[in-house]
């Protein structure tokens, strides 16, 4: 099953601010995420940001929610590791 990408405006804002290489990098590892959304090494998160799941793309992370029943991968945010939790 193929999954719609969404981007909060944040998110998306967040990443256009970012080197245009990294943002490539950045955008075609999200793309993947409409084949699968779990990819070996994505994280389900705890605590005060439960729900969500996390991929890492270099340096920088994506946070994202997984809506299997509309089949739906909503990306919340994008951010350099030490800037993201």
């Amino acid at each position: 099953m193929i999954y719609e990408i969404r981007f909060k405006k944040s998110a998306l804002k967040d990443l256009l601010n970012f080197p245009s290489d990294d943002v490539k990098h950045i955008i075609s590892k999200i793309d993947l995420l409409a084949v699968d959304p779990r990819p070996i090494g994505c994280k389900k998160l705890h605590g005060e940001n439960a729900g969500l799941w996390r991929i890492r793309v270099g340096n920088y992370r994506v946070l994202y929610i997984i809506e299997d029943i509309i089949k739906v991968v909503e990306i919340n945010a994008v951010g350099h590791r030490k800037d993201i939790y």
